[in-house]
């Protein structure tokens, strides 16, 4: 602290030493605030000046007059009437030409020229063919980017001025004719229209009466008449049942004879090759087992293998035997699927039995033959006496096994495949006539399903339409005996309650008040109440946190702009480094530090107790003085000076005290750590957060970038404090945008403190490359 006073007390003596001296430290501080003050001052209140502002308008408009309503109408000159007493901006009336060449010198801000056929279009409201009324509006967009959204709210307040006005006069067009018809609705004329009028209504409401009734009665006689078609319906659905389910019964006939027929060609022509195929094979294996049994002395080993591969062969031929089983079980089933009154049905069946029966024993057949094949393939190499007797005992087997297929194929050819081809022939005429009955009763059944469903639906139909036609009559009815009873209470009102002894007055004093209400509205003022009707909303505006005008509102942008400019300012005049001469002074060592500093820089006296920090804090006590001064100096101007709204004043001279100590040392780090390019850097921030801190213009309305940029400016949290301060603070926000300001500190102090070190050396070799340019 010693040594960042020293530093500081020598600065302060330096900076008052002489008169130049002192006028350019209140130079400093007095800048930035003349720089918030004439910005503000000058947009202090820029659209309460528009008075000056010049507008032409020329009006062409011909007017119009028809023959529905004989009064010449206006609108232009009702216009021009109307702008007459508008000083809401300088309006000129011109003519057309003269108003469009002066947009276009730049005369006028904007030109509006209302045409020939402006009343016109107008009127087509009451006509099918509407038109939209057009004004030409002229606008010169170059002169000044602020005038033409001025203006533009100008043209809008002529168009709601047309548009008002237009309504207004429609409405009191409309009530001076209400007011008529009340008038004439009260003369005897009217009252004799009205009693001829309910002698008719009474007459028409008793013929609907009687309509009703009569429709009502053909209703019913068609209901006893719809109770008949209904019971033949019935009858008639019960046969079309009946031939459903006999077209269900010869449908499954013809399936089963289709199947069964099929089958039978599938078992006939399986069942003469199967046999063919088997008789063939049993001579092969007589033929193998004759060989293998005569090589029994010169070779047993390959005679009992030769035994042991027909042993195996004859077994697996038994699975013919299964398929031609199951094929006949097949047939089986499908002939049962026939009508047991077929006479052909039981004998077939008895022969595919026989069949099956035949088939079972040469199967038995065969397996007995393949198991005595494989007892002779281990008899061959022991015994050749029992090996002989075995070969007499197979051949004797296929002998037997062929002969058990020949009766097979005999039975099959004798009983079964006559029955077969015979039942085949009849299934087909069968299946002829089948597919004609089936088609023959769909039909009829689909015929009858029509009849009875056309009949029932019309008559059903005819009956629903009868009963919404009486509704409709009753409904007619009672609507005009309402009528009725509507128009004699308007009329006994009309008379002003003449028959004062009737008791039917109480009846109608709701009706009668109804027609006060309306004669009241009739007999008012026509223009209070066309005015309203033009005009039914009023805009009622309510300030939340109000500003008084437009300079304040614009204040804490100008204002916190300024405190950087300041900060850069104080860079740009006084000196961030310190010389060896003045280091050598506050350390005591006379004028100059010894030899053994080495070259004058940062740091280079900290051997000696004058380390990085204590330079950086020493030095910088100076612009942190002069900033606070300019902080409060813009701050207590734009308050006692300019008269800028500030509800709580203490809060505003904090953001700029706090605004100056966070941008000078932003400003003042830069500057000691990277030199002039520091300097530039400052700059660069500050043209970034003139665009993006939201102080002009709603953040929302900028760019994405700028969006993304918004909290990482200081700007922003500043003027938003400013703001706070200004006109009242919603909860924490003035503290919450302090803290956010303050925290931008903690960056500033970590390069000027921390990550300056290893710059100092980058800053020295930037600065002798610039200095060797002669120029820079």
């Amino acid at each position: 602290v010693k040594m960042i006073w020293g530093i500081f007390k020598r600065d302060m003596c330096h900076a008052t030493r002489n008169v130049i001296a002192v006028i350019v430290s209140m130079g400093l501080v007095v800048v930035p605030a003349l720089y918030a003050w004439f910005n503000i001052a000058a947009s202090w209140n820029p659209y309460g000046n528009t008075k000056a502002l010049k507008v032409a308008v020329a009006n062409n408009d011909k007017g119009y007059k028809s023959d529905l309503i004989p009064v010449r109408v206006n609108v232009g000159e009702t216009i021009i009437s109307t702008l007459h007493a508008n000083d809401q901006l300088d309006w000129q009336f011109v003519k057309s030409d003269k108003a469009i060449d002066g947009v276009k010198s730049g005369e006028y801000y904007a030109a509006i020229v209302i045409p020939k056929g402006f009343s016109a279009d107008m009127m087509t409201l009451f006509s099918p063919d509407i038109k939209h009324a057009q004004l030409k509006y002229y606008l010169n967009e170059k002169i000044n980017p602020i005038a033409p959204h001025i203006t533009d709210q100008g043209a809008t307040t002529v168009v709601n001025t047309i548009d008002k006005t237009f309504a207004k006069t429609i409405a009191q067009v409309g009530l001076d004719l209400a007011s008529s018809i009340l008038h004439y609705s009260q003369s005897p004329q009217m009252a004799e229209y009205m009693r001829n009028l309910n002698g008719n209504l009474t007459t028409m409401a008793d013929t609907l009466s009687g309509a009703s009734q009569q429709v009502t009665s053909y209703s019913q006689l068609l209901g006893s008449a719809n109770d008949i078609v209904d019971s033949t319906g019935k009858l008639l659905a019960s046969a079309t049942k009946a031939g459903k389910q006999a077209q269900n019964a010869l449908k499954q006939g013809k399936s089963g004879a289709a199947s069964f027929t099929s089958a039978g060609a599938n078992v006939t022509s399986s069942v003469n090759t199967a046999l063919d195929q088997v008789s063939g094979a049993f001579d092969q294996v007589a033929a193998k087992v004759n060989k293998a049994f005569d090589a029994i002395g010169k070779d047993s080993d390959t005679a009992a293998s030769q035994l042991t591969t027909l042993s195996e062969q004859v077994s697996s031929s038994e699975s013919l035997y299964d398929t031609y089983i199951t094929s006949l079980n097949h047939m089986h089933e499908s002939v049962e699927q026939l009508p047991d009154s077929d006479s052909a049905k039981q004998a077939l069946l008895e022969a595919i039995d026989r069949e099956i029966t035949l088939l079972e024993a040469a199967k038995g057949d065969s397996q007995k033959l393949a198991q005595q094949l494989k007892d002779a393939s281990t008899q061959v190499t022991q015994d050749t006496a029992a090996a002989e007797r075995s070969r007499k005992e197979i051949l004797n087997r296929i002998t037997s096994a062929k002969q058990s297929i020949s009766n097979v194929r005999d039975d099959y050819a004798t009983n079964v495949k006559p029955k077969i081809d015979a039942l085949a022939s009849t299934v087909s005429t069968l299946i002829s006539q089948t597919d004609s009955m089936i088609t023959q009763l769909s039909g009829t059944a689909d015929d009858l399903d029509d009849v009875t469903g056309d009949v029932g639906t019309n008559v059903t139909s005819i009956r629903s339409t009868l009963g919404a036609i009486a509704k409709k009559l009753d409904s007619s009815a009672a609507t005009v005996k309402e009528l009725i009873t509507k128009l004699e209470t308007g009329g006994n009102a009309g008379d002003g309650n003449s028959d004062g002894g009737d008791g039917d007055n109480d009846a109608s004093s709701s009706d009668s008040g109804e027609s006060d209400e309306l004669r009241a509205l009739a007999t008012a003022n026509a223009s209070t109440l066309s005015t309203l009707i033009s005009a039914p909303v009023a805009l009622h505006r309510v300030s939340v946190y109000p500003i008084a005008n437009y300079g304040s509102a614009m204040a804490p942008f100008y204002t916190i702009l300024s405190i950087w400019v300041g900060a850069i300012i104080l860079c740009a005049m006084l000196k961030v480094t310190i010389s060896d001469r003045e280091k050598a002074h506050v350390l005591g060592l006379g004028d100059t530090l010894p030899r053994v500093a080495g070259p004058s820089g940062p740091g280079n006296a900290s051997r000696w107790g004058l380390r990085l920090d204590h330079e950086y804090f020493g030095r910088y006590a100076i612009f942190a003085l002069l900033a606070l001064l300019q902080g409060t100096l813009v701050c207590l101007g734009d308050m006692y000076f300019l008269g800028v709204q500030a509800n709580h004043a203490l809060q505003f001279l904090a953001v700029g005290w706090l605004a100056a100590l966070v941008f000078s040392n932003i400003v003042y780090t830069l500057t000691v750590s990277f030199g002039d390019i520091g300097k530039a850097v400052a700059v660069v921030l500050l043209v970034m957060q003139v665009a993006g801190s939201g102080g002009t213009f709603p953040i929302e309305t900028l760019p994405k970038f700028f969006q993304m940029l918004y909290p990482f400016l200081p700007f922003p949290h500043a003027i938003d404090a400013m703001h706070a301060a200004m006109a009242g603070s919603y909860g924490n926000e003035y503290l919450l945008d302090m803290v956010y300001l303050a925290l931008f500190l903690i960056p500033s102090l970590l390069l000027g403190l921390v990550l300056r070190k290893p710059v100092i050396r980058l800053n020295n070799w930037v600065s002798r490359n610039l200095e060797s340019t002669k120029v820079m």
